[in-house]
């Protein structure tokens, strides 16, 4: 029976920037957002490299280490834990044209360094995991760069990693597009598959993110269980898409049911978070812009119910009507048993 351990991101309590628009809310602290996390029901938090130490490009090493301490201390007043720590390439202009696939080699190391303060970082809040969503790892013009020789590219960087820190796990969050038009990692095949030629493999594994799966026209849940399959799913990021568009990271389950319904079954039925490497269901949702700063936690909260929600469902599911069916091939059938289970109380 699996042990399902909640995480979120601080970036998940915004002030509502968008493309077309500035922040509406207030910044909330780091602290606040962390003691309001322990509240709410969350046992851990996700962070990028410059959440936990903001001002990390201008510090030395060693005052980078120490503020990651007081960091960690802050986590452990409020008893939650670090789940990763992901480098924040992309909001660098030296990352412009990509981090580990950028074509200039000064902005190339930059990223390198980044990722190997990354690990400093992570191990100082107690954590091994290092999240890669590889943002803008791939073209905005096709013939800017070298294919080839900027996916291997990509692999010496996660070397890179593998090597400085022997302990770091990277889990690459794969997406097909935006920022980057043309991604060279886009889905979990891509970097299982990249994976797979790194020095060491056993340490590469993935993050699935239901959106990132749907505008890749993929089912998440099926991404969930090939990387299942593998041994390689270490990490979910649950949330909602309304179609192949803009990433929406909307609250879990509040436009495809059915999909949140699958997604919490196959993670269910297999375990997750009791497979050996304190897998966490990650909540990676945002606010609606219209949301007041007095209620600025309600979608995480909201996300979260409707994984338990959907987890009661899934404990009920009939898998003696289910093999019935299949026996007969009846799957109408059994379409039908799935969506009264969903509407009914």
């Amino acid at each position: 029976m699996s042990t399902f351990r909640f995480t979120v991101g601080p970036w998940n309590v915004h002030e509502g920037n968008e493309t077309f628009g500035p922040g509406i809310r207030p910044s909330v602290p780091l602290e606040e957002k962390i003691k309001k996390f322990a509240e709410i029901g969350m046992n851990g938090v996700q962070f990028h490299d410059d959440d936990a130490v903001p001002d990390m490009n201008n510090m030395s090493d060693k005052a980078i280490i120490d503020y990651a301490k007081d960091v960690k201390a802050m986590l452990d007043k409020y008893g939650l834990f670090a789940e990763f720590v992901a480098p924040r390439l992309w909001f660098d202009a030296r990352c412009n044209d990509g981090a580990y696939t950028a074509s200039l080699k000064e902005n190339y190391d930059f990223a390198i360094w980044r990722s190997k303060r990354s690990c400093d970082i992570a191990k100082a809040l107690g954590t091994n995991k290092i999240q890669l969503w590889l943002a803008r790892e791939g073209t905005l013009c096709a013939e800017g760069k070298n294919p080839v020789e900027k996916i291997l590219q990509l692999r010496d960087a996660m070397d890179a990693i593998l090597k400085y820190d022997k302990d770091a796990l990277i889990l690459v969050e794969p997406k097909p597009n935006e920022p980057i038009d043309r991604s060279y990692c886009g889905t979990v095949g891509h970097a299982l598959g990249l994976g797979a030629y790194t020095v060491d493999p056993s340490r590469v594994g993935v993050c699935i993110e239901s959106a990132h799966s749907i505008l890749a026209g993929l089912d998440p849940a099926n991404d969930m269980a090939f990387a299942i399959a593998l041994g390689k799913l270490w990490g979910v990021h649950l949330n909602d898409q309304n179609g192949m568009k803009y990433d929406q990271d909307k609250a879990f389950g509040v436009d495809n049911l059915r999909q949140a319904f699958n997604q919490v079954k196959v993670l269910y039925e297999n375990n997750f978070g009791d497979n050996g490497k304190q897998e966490c269901v990650g909540l990676d949702v945002k606010a609606m812009r219209s949301q007041p700063a007095s209620d600025c936690f309600a979608h995480i909260e909201k996300s979260k119910k409707i994984f338990e929600m959907l987890l009661e469902k899934v404990k009920r599911f009939d898998y003696k009507f289910q093999a019935e069916c299949v026996k007969t091939q009846n799957f109408e059938r059994l379409e039908m048993y799935v969506m009264e289970l969903l509407m009914q109380g």
